[in-house]
């Protein structure tokens, strides 16, 4: 490693990874400025449809997450994360540049919205997503690498003893990172919403933009203090994790025709077998073997463990997807809910996408207490070091979730019997109903709180449980969590739509408020997360982790 910052205190962060904090929470402002309003853009400037607006939100979303689960591979094989992070952010720049000067042209001429301005649009909009897909997961990576070289120090001197010191402080950087991308989000949402609905989408574009160039401009004065991770040595510079994927495939073949894989470089006689070791490895010959195995990247062994270790997450990823469906709601469904609701202070009117920042302030509010006072308690009770294992962790959240979608399908009924009350079931200019649009920040503080939970420990999770030389992957295995499951939520808007509109019946996203069955979608996506919490439960009984597993080995 080189460069950084060398001058750390036991248990506290970097001032590079302070910094990287900062600037993650930049770019979450520029992107929520973008994304938390964007719903309302589609519907009153391009005209959408409340289902084709949101389903085009969804698809975006989704694009967004899923695109690091391609990048990361060759972010971890091919670039280095630095070189990555700048040539992604001109992208991001790009995309942006272009969103904003296409909103200025349909703002200066109406006769400016052709079919082939709503193209370039969207062009933008994907654009910012390609640029996003390299950038997110390669700053996350790069500032966990801020945290390696005092910690591989301890691993050389202490190789079979579990580092507590390790475990917590990449905890704390986790939570610190969650809380400036939260804070970024929150300024994104509250400032930019009310920009865009004052003062228009130009400027409401344009602020995300310089935003980004900005914190692109401090990332670049950084570099000094960076710490830039490198390979251990030359003999295994051309490893490419990309490449042992489709390679461990093929040495699954001699896997089943032989119980062992001979190390040849490392000694004639011993085998390691890929199953059940006769001999217990503790940290330090471990790292020696794996060194061994990389050496020869024809050698199938390691690029096989590699692969399973990713296989095994894949039930665990598929069970968070419907927390993550649930998650595409506040930005779509519920905001539409909020422009039917009465929602003046005084003279000032509250924009709908606003109270989304109350998912964000609510994080920033209570992760403090989930660390002086939660955690404290858990730990007396559970006798864990680290109070709530990380499993335990998402698992409340996504209870946390489906509570919070058990209050919105209640309030949500409680608007439509308003509704009916009042006669506007029919009545498409009578928007705005007597009932206070403070009535759904319960929900939204709920996913507030489950995002605690979930999120954060999604993110310590795959981090933990990839292999080291794809940790990159590791990230994007989390955001595309989201991704696939904004794809899904698409999915689960159409599937509903064609099911609910036949016979002539309105379905249940009618583009009038007062004429939609969003309780009963709530409720389908209440009892489907329950369903997915259930086996979440199942799996979590039979899941070891990769540090339960190494410490089987040194036992």
């Amino acid at each position: 490693m080189a460069g950084g910052d060398h001058h750390r205190s036991k248990g506290l962060i970097s001032k590079s990874c302070i910094l990287l904090i900062v600037i993650s929470g930049m770019e979450r402002f520029a992107y929520k400025g973008v994304a938390s309003n964007l719903v309302t853009y589609l519907t009153d400037v391009v005209n959408m449809s409340n289902s084709s607006a949101a389903k085009a939100v969804n698809s975006w979303c989704g694009f967004t997450s899923m695109l690091p689960l391609l990048v990361a591979p060759l972010a971890d094989s091919y670039w280095d994360r630095y070189s990555t992070i700048l040539a992604s952010s001109f992208l991001y720049i790009m995309g942006l540049a272009a969103l904003t000067s296409t909103t200025w042209a349909w703002a200066w001429s109406s006769a400016s919205k052709s079919t082939r301005s709503y193209s370039f649009l969207f062009w933008s909009l994907y654009l910012v997503s390609i640029g996003q897909g390299g950038y997110n997961p390669s700053l996350q990576a790069f500032g966990a690498d801020q945290l390696d070289e005092h910690d591989d120090d301890q691993d050389q001197e202490l190789p079979c003893i579990k580092d507590e010191n390790k475990s917590n402080k990449k905890g704390l950087f986790f939570q610190w990172w969650y809380f400036g991308v939260c804070s970024g989000s929150l300024t994104g949402v509250t400032f930019m919403s009310y920009i865009q609905d004052t003062f228009g989408w130009v400027l409401g574009f344009a602020i995300p933009t310089i935003a980004m160039v900005l914190s692109v401009a401090f990332f670049s004065c950084g570099s000094r203090m960076y710490i830039y991770t490198h390979k251990r040595d030359d003999a295994i510079h051309n490893h490419k994790p990309f490449e042992s994927i489709v390679r461990a495939f093929k040495a699954t073949k001699s896997k089943f025709m032989t119980s062992g894989i001979t190390l040849s470089n490392y000694s004639s006689d011993q085998k390691v077998d890929l199953e059940l070791q006769e001999k217990p490895l503790c940290r330090e010959e471990f790292d020696s073997i794996e060194l061994v195995l990389e050496e020869n990247p024809r050698n199938g062994a390691y690029m096989l463990q590699n692969t399973k270790v990713v296989l095994r997450l894949l039930p665990i990823w598929t069970m968070l997807l419907m927390f993550a469906v649930i998650f595409q709601q506040p930005a779509t469904f519920f905001t539409k809910q909020g422009m039917t609701m009465k929602r003046n202070i005084g003279s000032f009117k509250i924009p709908p996408a606003t109270l989304q920042s109350a998912i964000t302030l609510s994080i920033i509010l209570l992760m403090p207490l989930y660390d002086k006072v939660l955690i404290p308690i858990a730990r007396l009770i559970t006798c864990d070091p680290k109070g709530i294992s990380v499993m335990k962790r998402m698992g409340i959240g996504m209870f946390l979730s489906i509570i919070a979608m058990v209050i919105a399908a209640v309030v949500e009924m409680k608007r439509l019997e308003i509704s009916r009350k009042m006669g506007n079931l029919d009545s498409e200019s009578a928007e705005t109903l007597p009932l206070s649009i403070f009535w759904l920040l319960p929900q939204y503080i709920l996913l507030g709180i489950s995002d605690i939970f979930t999120v954060v420990g999604m993110q310590e999770f795959f981090y933990n449980e990839v292999p080291v030389r794809m940790r990159t992957m590791g990230f994007a295995l989390y955001t595309s969590v989201f991704g696939v499951g904004s794809f899904l939520s698409a999915i689960s808007i159409s599937l509903v739509e064609i099911f609910t509109s036949t016979k002539g019946r309105h379905s249940w996203f009618s583009d009038n408020m007062n004429e939609a069955c969003l309780d009963k979608f709530y409720w389908l996506l209440a009892l489907l997360s329950a369903l997915s919490l259930l086996l979440y439960v199942v799996l979590c009984k039979c899941y070891k982790s990769r540090s339960e597993l190494e410490n089987e080995n040194c036992t």
